[in-house]
Order: C-alpha cells, then sequence, then structure tokens
C-alpha cells in the first residue's frame, strides 16, 4: 500500500477500527469493528457516515459572459441539459466519448457563478484532462485539492445535521447550499448513493476531522466502510463505474435514459451535439440490443460480477454476465446486475452458472429497494 494516497481523514479511520484497503490509488476503510452487515442495516436505519474524499472536486468558472456560456460548453461533453438546471440545483451526469460509451458519470451543480463539478475516484485524472481539453477557451478549471468530502445518509442524516447546521432541514433530494458551520463555509448537497435521504459536505481540509468526530459522537451516527457502501447502492440499483458502465456500454443501454433530459433528445431544444450522439439517439428511439437489469437469485447463494448468464439449464453460449451482485441485507437476499438481451421481459427466468450449476435467478426492477429521498 505504499504507493497509496491517503486522505485527509486516514488517522481518524485508523483510531476508529477500520480495516484499510486500496481503492481507486488510496487506502480506504473496507469496514469498521461494526462490521459490513450491521453498518449497512445501521445506515437504513439510523444514519451513516462515509469518507468519498477521494473522488475528484472541480470548479467550473466562466472566463468571460455568463455561467450559460460555461453552462452550454460543459453541456456539449454529455447528453444532459446543463443549461436548463436551476441555481440551487445539482443533477447527475455522464461524460461519453464519440463511439457513445460512458468515459465516467458525475454530480454537477449550478451555483450561480459557477458549476461545482463531483467525479469519480478512479477517474478524476482523465475526467479534469477531459474537461481542460474541452472546456479552457470558455472556462477556469479549478481541481479542488484543499477540502475532504464527507457523505453521511440514512433516514436520521436530517436529525444529526441540522444540529451542526440548522438549514438543512428546509433542503429537498437534489438541492445544494453553501451553509456555515463555526465560520467555516461547507458545501452541502441533499443527495447520496445509498438510496437513502441524506447528505454529501464538502468541508475544509483543516476541519474535516472535527466535522467527521461532532458527527460521530452523536448517537444515531457510525462510520461505514467500502464493503457497506457496495451493497447500500446495489440495493439502491445504481452504477459502479468499471463495473456496470464504462466506456462499452451506452446511457441507453445501461438503462439511464431518465438523465437525458428532452432538451438534449431527437426534437429537443438543443439535440444532439454531444459524443456519441448518433449512437445514443438512435438507440432512444429504436431501443438498444442489450438492457442493465436486476436479478434475483432463487436461495441465499449470491451471484457475482463475472458469473455467465444463460437462457436456459443446459447448453447455448451465455446471453450475458453479471457485472455487480451480492447479498443485500436490507431485502434479506441475493441482488444482481447484467446486461442481458433488451427483449427479455420483467419476471423472466435466466440461469447463472455457479461453480458448474446453472442457477434460476428472476428479471426484476430496480431498485432492489425502494428509494427513500426527501422531495
Amino acid at each position: 500500500m505504499a504507493d497509496l494516497e491517503r486522505t485527509v481523514l486516514y488517522d481518524l479511520h485508523i483510531e476508529l477500527g477500520g480495516k484499510m484497503v486500496p481503492f481507486a490509488g488510496y487506502e480506504m476503510p473496507v469496514q469498521y469493528p461494526m462490521g459490513v452487515l450491521k453498518e449497512h442495516l445501521h445506515t437504513r436505519s439510523r444514519a451513516g457516515l462515509f469518507d468519498v474524499s477521494h473522488m475528484g472536486q472541480v470548479i467550473l468558472r466562466p472566463k468571460s459572459g455568463t455561467l450559460a456560456d460555461a453552462a452550454l460548453a460543459f453541456e456539449r461533453l454529455m447528453p444532459v441539459d446543463v443549461l436548463g438546471l436551476p441555481e440551487g440545483k445539482q443533477r447527475y451526469g455522464l461524460f461519453t466519448n464519440d463511439a457513445g460509451g460512458i468515459l465516467d458519470d458525475l454530480m454537477f451543480a449550478n451555483r450561480g457563478d459557477h458549476l461545482f463539478v463531483v467525479v469519480n475516484a478512479a477517474c478524476k485524472g482523465q475526467d479534469v484532462a477531459h474537461m481542460r481539453a474541452h472546456l479552457s477557451a470558455v472556462c477556469e478549471i479549478e481541481e479542488i485539492t484543499d477540502r475532504a468530502l464527507v457523505a453521511l445518509q440514512g433516514p436520521e442524516a436530517e436529525a444529526a445535521l441540522s444540529r451542526l447546521v440548522s438549514a438543512v432541514a428546509g433542503m429537498n433530494f437534489m438541492q445544494v447550499a453553501v451553509l456555515d458551520w463555526q465560520g467555516v463555509d461547507l458545501w452541502i448537497s441533499r443527495s447520496g448513493y445509498t438510496g437513502e435521504d441524506g447528505f454529501e459536505i464538502s468541508v475544509p481540509n483543516a476541519q474535516a476531522r472535527a466535522l467527521c468526530e461532532a458527527l460521530l459522537a452523536m448517537e444515531e451516527v457510525a462510520p461505514i466502510g467500502l464493503g457497506a457502501r457496495d451493497s447500500l447502492r446495489l440495493e439502491a440499483g445504481m452504477c459502479l463505474y468499471g463495473h456496470d458502465i464504462d466506456t462499452t456500454t451506452s446511457p441507453v443501454e445501461a438503462n439511464l435514459t431518465w438523465a437525458i433530459q428532452k432538451a438534449r433528445r431527437e426534437g429537443g431544444a438543443r439535440q444532439g451535439g454531444f459524443p456519441g450522439a448518433d449512437r445514443i439517439l438512435r438507440e432512444l428511439a429504436k431501443g438498444p440490443s442489450r438492457l442493465r437489469v436486476g436479478l434475483r437469485p432463487e436461495g441465499r447463494a449470491p451471484m457475482r460480477e463475472g458469473t455467465w448468464i444463460f437462457a436456459g439449464t443446459e447448453g447455448g453460449e451465455p446471453i450475458g454476465a453479471i457485472t455487480s451482485g451480492g447479498f443485500g441485507p436490507s431485502i434479506e437476499g441475493p441482488m444482481a446486475m447484467a446486461y442481458l438481451p433488451a427483449d427479455l421481459s420483467e419476471g423472466a427466468t435466466v440461469y447463472g452458472d455457479v461453480r458448474g450449476k446453472r442457477l434460476p435467478a428472476a428479471i426484476v426492477p430496480m431498485p432492489f429497494l425502494p428509494n427513500r429521498y426527501k422531495r
């Protein structure tokens, strides 16, 4: 682990008993003494605190003119409506390549005079380079390196955070705000990666530990590692970049068409004009050949990433493969996501090859567990 980076909260993880593992170039806690199962259930019932400081934070400021100029330039990199995003709101986005594949998924917010962008840890170097290559004529691109990022997730997240910053109680899902805590600006969004209500908080490095300790001192808040983060996001039906989406998968295949607003579609005010538009608009109109779907294997045995999926119990070539799979503590059973032929309907049975045996799994809608955002 000698070549790995550490977040500013590394020492706190060690003191809390975090088991550190390599992840996206960083030493990150996979679990704490509570264990993955209890951490997962604690987040679903109370509030969990996650260190996500390894992710990339970027500010895009217009060099001249208005934010609309920067928004239009940023919009040309993805099939998402940036120009129409109101001030104080955040949206999910996707950088695409010329083949219509996904370079990364991200979140971006309209903060009045600039856009605030959060990208995945493993992709942040290439994402910043991508933005510099395509936006530098219009935008100042500032990579934020002096702030940590933490997520507070769960049904009691609002009660916990509002003790420190009372104004968060008035925020709704995908709203953003800059709020004061002890003389420090916290950049807060009401969002997350668990399917639960909660917040993501960008805090200056110098105050990150104090903020985390203030939250962890609350009876309902516990530290949560990468293990539970993965099972929580899988129950919520959310993609993990590099596994469920990558440069070969289109947003339509990935079942992310909800992220492509009307303005960018055929007949929209600003249709096309993004990398891979020919393929993506064609798949929107005619349908893709394959689709990311949810699977519920029978029994208790999980079907893990890489498991081949077949149409029947014997013979034949694989019709797809699992991209993420595991046991869902909240649904008390196994769950998985896979790319399968798009003409297969929900309720159909397919078969996963688990240690040489083909075991049945039903195609089901996602999320596996209903989301509980504050709308």
